[in-house]
């Protein structure tokens, strides 16, 4: 069942019918203060009924309406009309018979953010069923009931469609957005002729007062294609908005299109071979074999992927391509068409006035328009663009198989809830679904190669297998041993996550946040945001600990990760006790932990002192960092730990051995307040969480010499005589 609603907003009362001739650009429900103060008691709402593939059954509404702040409108038909009531809670709890719904203060770590469950063939059931019914009026902005009721504070999303106009293009991405956005789509209606201009009107007119009512919140526009023109055309016309754009394949470089040779022959086509042209151009826009793998899970054998895959292609993908010349007949094409020049020349004319955040996202194979090379050109031309390269995908990016649109977002740190992005409460647990593509495709050989023991210490000084001895409630501080290139991380966010629903917060390095590149695809730096890394600096650490979340701090920074030969297993930190006094100021539990493993995975042969010695790599090093002279830290630090030139060593594998980690006795300043002014009782705490870092290290250097199961090739053999859900074992503590 395919169910959204539009709405309409009213000259003196909440919700009313629409005069089309009087009011021609209706808006979502979103008043002015000054509005609301003089509504009537008497409102009524205009609602379409949800569309049904069962055009017996009654019609009912669906509505999701948000009249101003965080108040909540729901109608529901009664006796064949529609009241609206108020509800503060939309949760999913029964009152009077009814389901209400709550909004959620925070999503929750592992949430459900429904990508994969949605595919290319709703796409085409949702336009289906607009085109069930008249089609006419003006362009108008609908709320996906797929998204349901977003956290807190949430911004707005405004998505604008591409050149089928139906704005159903964000159908993958509706559950996800909807947790973290209130989302609004504009629909075209099929013989709609408004002008560029005129749409540009309508966007700015929703995106006004949308601002009048909630001034001091972003909002974001989601361009698709050539909609991505109207984004960059509305962003420079209303530079005093803030705004953030996410431009998915912009038309602005039209004129530069493959296609250009073949759009006269459109117009000669006859009428009755029109259907052919659709489904011709749909090869070219997309890519069917990548729409068709949504929702396939890649962990499938690789027989059982290509049946599945071949199934959807020839059973549903396939044969629903020959449906888009009902959704863009032949008049409406070569208006489109004709539109679409029209709005990439008046975009490009006026593209050096745009002020707003910009994210770039990019096809590799986008046959329709030459949109790496562009991202190169307004990369260079926008004064705040970040980009994302997607090289296996096409034209139609929305709507194919690669990441959650949401993902993307966090990932390059673009979602915030206010003027300014913070890293502390602007952050988003990751998914489960997150979680499950980042342990298959980015951790899944070294999972499996290094098969991780975690021990940790009991208050009373036993140590004991698994995540125990640190503690459930926070603000806890971790502090330890950074291993080489920090391969440490992956595994052990994944054990706190599993065993004890923890996200911890760790510290990165500035450098990973600066944006230069315009060819940068969407990789690992970027995951690592998904799963919480900030940028190191105290006023992170401050607000994350005043939040009593857990935080990881390496001490020893990037120069311990890239710690040169023989410096293995060395603690390289600072003289300075930095994290002590902070800890003590909000009362945080210090948990030392120690880890090893490094050497029996990789050897370092090439590190910093040598590299610099081979002319045309010490030139590499040396451009290639040069943009960390400007983030200035620990200046006030002197000795090794001042020293982090950040490089790539080079390393020989070896046959993988295992992981070990340690956690040591918890450390408490709760009710030690002298440890916040007292710069040598501090020292003292700092000198004894270093000392157990290294007796967690010593420990698991001699312990691991017990353990039966060491190499990967006696694990091998115990996995092939053992139930899978069997963990292999390890030594005794």
């Amino acid at each position: 069942m395919v169910s959204f609603s539009y709405f309409f907003p009213l000259q003196s009362s909440i919700f009313s019918f629409v005069n089309f001739k009087k009011n021609p650009f209706p808006l979502p429900p979103r008043l002015k203060k000054s509005k609301m103060a003089t509504t009537t008691t008497s409102s009524s709402l205009l609602a379409l009924p949800s569309f049904r593939s069962n055009c017996n059954q009654r019609p009912s509404f669906k509505v999701r309406a948000q009249i101003s702040g965080d108040k909540a409108t729901s109608v529901e038909p009664v006796n064949g009309s529609v009241s609206v009531s108020n509800l503060q809670n939309l949760k999913g709890s029964e009152v009077n018979g009814k389901v209400k719904f709550q909004r959620e203060a925070e999503i929750e770590l592992l949430w459900d953010d429904g990508y994969g469950s949605k595919s290319v063939k709703d796409y085409f059931a949702a336009a289906r069923e607009i085109l069930k019914k008249p089609d006419g009026g003006p362009p108008r902005w609908f709320s996906p009931v797929d998204c349901g009721q977003p956290i807190k504070d949430a911004p707005t999303l405004f998505f604008l469609p591409g050149m089928d106009g139906t704005g159903m293009g964000l159908v993958p991405h509706q559950i996800a957005l909807g947790k973290a956005f209130h989302v609004w789509c504009l629909h075209i209606p099929v013989h709609d002729r408004t002008p560029f201009q005129g749409l540009l009107k309508i966007v700015e007119d929703v995106l006004r007062q949308e601002h009048a009512t909630r001034p001091n919140k972003p909002i974001y526009l989601v361009g698709d294609s050539f909609g991505g023109c109207m984004a960059l055309a509305v962003a420079a016309r209303n530079p005093s908005l803030d705004l953030v754009l996410i431009l998915v394949n912009p038309a602005t470089s039209f004129e530069r299109s493959p296609l250009q040779p073949l759009l006269p022959i459109l117009e000669m086509v006859p009428e009755e071979l029109h259907f052919t042209i659709p489904y011709a151009l749909s090869f070219i826009m997309g890519d069917p074999i990548k729409m068709a793998s949504i929702g396939i899970d890649n962990q499938l054998p690789a027989g059982v992927k290509l049946n599945k895959l071949r199934e959807k292609l020839t059973n549903s993908m396939l044969p629903l391509l020959s449906e888009l010349g009902g959704i863009i007949p032949r008049e409406t094409l070569l208006w489109k068409l004709k539109l679409l020049r029209s709005g990439a020349a008046y975009t490009n004319s006026r593209i050096h006035a745009v002020e707003a955040e910009v994210l770039l996202l990019v096809s590799g194979k986008d046959r329709m328009l030459p949109s790496q090379e562009e991202s190169k050109r307004l990369h260079g031309l926008l004064k705040n663009c970040t980009v994302r390269c997607f090289k296996e995908n096409g034209h139609t990016l929305l709507l194919e198989d690669s990441l959650s649109l949401l993902t993307v977002i966090k990932g390059t740190c673009k979602y915030r809830r206010s003027r300014r992005y913070d890293f502390a409460s602007d952050f988003l647990p990751p998914s489960k679904g997150e979680l499950d593509f980042a342990l298959q495709e980015l951790l899944r050989f070294l999972r499996n190669a290094v098969s991780s023991v975690f021990l940790s210490t009991m208050e009373d000084g036993r140590i004991v297998k698994g995540l125990a001895g640190v503690p459930d409630e926070g603000p806890v501080l971790l502090v330890g041993y950074h291993m080489l290139m920090g391969l440490e991380l992956g595994p052990m966010s994944e054990a706190f996550i599993k065993e004890k629903n923890i996200l911890f917060r760790g510290m990165a390095h500035p450098i990973l946040y600066a944006e230069t590149d315009s060819t940068k695809e969407f990789g690992y730096m970027d995951w690592i945001k998904v799963f919480g890394a900030y940028p190191v600096t105290a006023t992170n650490l401050f607000k994350l600990l005043s939040s009593k979340s857990h935080v990881l701090l390496y001490p020893g920074g990037a120069r311990e990760a890239l710690h040169n030969r023989g410096e293995q297993y060395k603690l390289i930190w600072p003289d300075q006790q930095e994290f002590v006094r902070m800890a003590a100021r909000f009362g945080a539990t210090i948990v030392p932990f120690g880890t090893v493993g490094e050497d029996d995975i990789a050897e370092l042969v090439l590190d910093y002192n040598d590299l610099m010695k081979i002319p045309f790599l010490s030139n590499y090093i040396t451009e290639a960092t040069r943009d960390t002279k400007e983030f200035k830290l620990r200046d006030e630090s002197s000795g090794e730990v001042a020293n982090q030139q950040l490089y790539l060593p080079g390393v020989l594998p070896k046959i993988p051995g295992r992981f070990y980690y340690l956690f040591g006795k918890p450390i408490h300043t709760k009710g030690r307040p002298e440890l916040v002014k007292d710069k040598e009782a501090a020292k003292l705490v700092y000198l004894e969480a270093k000392e157990e870092v290294e007796k967690c290290i010593a420990y698991l250097l001699k312990k691991r010499e017990e353990d039966p199961y060491r190499s990967v090739v006696d694990r091998l053999s115990y996995s092939l005589t053992h139930l899978p859900e069997n963990d292999v074992p390890s030594f005794e503590p």
